[in-house]
């Protein structure tokens, strides 16, 4: 590892990093000279000792390329989000979203309009919070690039930079806010997050229904929610 975020923290053995697919996956971009990693929430669920729902990848392949390298290997590729640079890539057992490294250009507060980058810092100082930021290669090596780490070991729930911007990006993130707080929160909420979200709450009336029933019934999934929805 060469790169300054990398944290010097490695994911516990987990049955997925060592699977036939992930092999597969990961072969196929590195011999295609393609950078790929883990991000986001398997990782920090790994870091947890917690069961991952969803296998999601980072690359720094454009989607176009990561549909030939992923032929080329054999695997199938599905086109689910190529204006996102999303990509799902169905090996033999599970799918995986594999996502082109990204910076957003312009949002509106429900949806974000991006550019494509090779930069992996960039790509998660764009994402929420700073433990939703993490990324992992496939040798469990785990990169930080926005203090999450400490962060995820005392049970804290922070957006990354400023709140109130997070927010303006997407209200969405209100709710999710309080539902990773109920999920992964050790601590009372982080103040200057709920404050974020009070001075940005009336953007919520904004979000599509099913956005926010999809959220909402998220929240419902928690171990207690009743400190949420009370």
């Amino acid at each position: 590892m060469t790169e300054e975020a990398a944290s010097g923290r490695r994911l516990p053995p987990v049955a997925w990093i060592a699977a036939p697919d992930t092999v597969r996956l990961f072969s196929a971009f590195e011999s295609a000279g393609a950078s790929a990693r883990f991000v986001g929430g398997c990782v920090r669920d790994a870091l947890l000792g917690r069961e991952a729902s969803d296998l999601d990848m980072a690359t720094d392949a454009e989607p176009d390329r990561v549909i030939e390298i992923l032929e080329a290997a054999g695997i199938r590729a599905v086109p689910t989000g190529l204006e996102h640079g999303t990509v799902t890539a169905l090996p033999d057992h599970r799918p995986f979203q594999v996502t082109t490294l990204r910076r957003d250009v312009e949002t509106d507060g429900r949806r974000a309009v991006v550019a494509f980058t090779r930069d992996w810092a960039e790509d998660a100082a764009r994402r929420d919070f700073t433990i939703n930021a993490f990324s992992a290669d496939r040798d469990g090596n785990v990169f930080d690039y926005v203090g999450g780490l400490p962060d995820l070991d005392a049970g804290r729930v922070r957006f990354i930079g400023d709140g109130g911007e997070r927010i303006r990006e997407d209200y969405l993130r209100i709710l999710r806010f309080f539902r990773f707080q109920a999920t992964y929160g050790n601590t009372q909420p982080d103040p200057e997050a709920v404050a974020a979200c009070r001075a940005g709450a009336a953007g919520i009336a904004g979000l599509s229904g099913e956005r926010l029933w999809q959220e909402f019934a998220r929240i419902l999934e928690v171990p207690d929610p009743s400190p949420i929805v009370s």
